[in-house]
């Protein structure tokens, strides 16, 4: 199973998106308001919500290192599957309460263009999340986090849709004053597109979906084994970070139990180093 201190990792990552959102959706939401930029407003409303779904991922890594107990055999490691699902239910919903506001701005716009002060804020608030979203990749790559991944991937959109403000406050600078909201409104897209992945991949772990082509790559590297004639069937799930994998193989009738363990262990060392497969269930048949 995952080391529990990768797990543990994983959780400066969540520290530091809290962080940095709480500092930076505090100063969007001062200097939207200040400036009148309604890109920046929905900038910092992302943010403020996204304080939210970064500790409901906090919760999760540190429920999956709890060890297993008498009603969890496997552990808990599903525990951040399901933090990155809520993560996802709630950003959706921000985006489109970001949206609908983008739109209704369109329906009764007001011809305000934001002071310079909120595109600045915008631009440090990518570099920012570009900083951040650097760091939570790179490390939900060092540990093989899904849930870390998820919030990386939250860090990476958020630094866009600061870009996609900045450039709505600068056009409005040049006489544009419907490119802001219009902004707002591709802000609200971006969430809700960004939600929609982290639902998608998180309900798939959940059902016991698996990469079907990694799958089949799995199946080339046991049937190539010596000492194995076929592959009877062969099956993978997710949990939490963990690949389990169940496979029965066909071997010469003739082997002894010593030789039938050995390639039993060789399918397991193979599948662990090439696939990064963490627990495997080898069932021996004699053809």
């Amino acid at each position: 199973m995952e080391n529990y201190n990768d797990i543990k990792q994983g959780e400066k990552g969540a520290w530091l998106s809290i962080a940095a959102y709480i500092l930076l959706s505090a100063l969007k939401l001062f200097i939207g308001t200040i400036s009148g930029s309604q890109a920046l407003l929905a900038d910092g409303l992302n943010n403020s919500t996204d304080i939210i779904a970064s500790i409901a991922v906090l919760t999760g890594l540190k429920i999956s290192r709890r060890p297993p107990d008498s009603n969890h055999s496997y552990g808990h490691f599903r525990a951040e599957t399901v933090a990155a699902l809520i993560a996802s239910f709630i950003m959706m919903a921000v985006g489109l309460q970001v949206l609908f506001q983008g739109v209704n701005k369109f329906i009764q716009p007001i011809h305000e263009t934001p002071d310079l002060l909120a595109a600045w804020t915008a631009a440090g608030g990518a570099l920012v999340m570009m900083a951040v979203y650097g760091y939570n990749i790179k490390l939900a790559r060092a540990i093989n986090s899904n849930a870390m991944r998820a919030v990386a991937q939250d860090n990476r959109s958020d630094a866009l849709v600061s870009v996609g403000a900045l450039i709505g406050i600068i056009g409005s600078q040049f006489g544009i004053p419907w490119l802001d909201p219009l902004t707002a409104t591709l802000v609200g897209l971006m969430i809700c597109k960004t939600a929609w992945d982290i639902f998608r991949k998180a309900s798939h772990d959940l059902t016991d979906g698996f990469d079907a082509a990694e799958l089949e790559l799995m199946k080339v590297t046991v049937a190539d084994i010596k000492g194995v004639q076929s592959i009877k069937d062969i099956k993978a799930r997710i949990h939490g970070n963990n690949v389990l994998v169940d496979t029965t193989v066909l071997v010469d009738a003739q082997l002894n139990v010593v030789q039938s363990h050995d390639i039993t262990e060789e399918i397991e060392e193979q599948l662990k180093e090439r696939h990064q497969v963490s627990n495997v269930l080898v069932h021996i048949e004699p053809n």
